[in-house]
């Protein structure tokens, strides 16, 4: 069992940047891939970017690509999102997640999701 808590969201101007924090419960997280989903009203969940258990590899959404970062810290059990140079289209709640299955930009592969942050990003 893994229990996920979300952190750092809030309230930013276009060009600004924000970081997220998602801290895990349990001796386990560093078996465990995560990733950063988005969903905003009206629209699907989106996977923005995930990493794998030993932090080598990544995966990033075409739109956050170059702005956001994704990073880990299996010490601390704690994920991170790096957003910089956010848009208005970013606005959304962001929620993490922990999987063990292939296909990281596959929400049905996560088990385990936290409560979610709201993001907003004005113009």
């Amino acid at each position: 069992q893994v229990q996920l808590v979300e952190s750092g969201g809030g309230l930013v101007q276009a060009g600004g940047s924000l970081r997220l924090s998602c801290a895990a419960s349990g001796r386990t997280f560093s078996t465990y891939k995560m990733g950063w989903f988005r969903q905003a009203p009206g629209k699907e969940r989106e996977c923005v970017a995930a990493i794998n258990w030993s932090g080598r590899y990544t995966y990033y959404a075409d739109s956050v690509k170059g702005r956001f970062t994704i990073s880990r810290d299996n010490a601390k059990n704690t994920v991170y999102l790096q957003m910089n140079s956010l848009k208005p289209e970013d606005t959304a709640v962001y929620s993490c997640a922990a999987g063990r299955q292939a296909n990281y930009n596959d929400y049905t592969t996560y088990d385990y999701w936290g409560q979610g942050t709201q993001v907003t990003v004005s113009s």
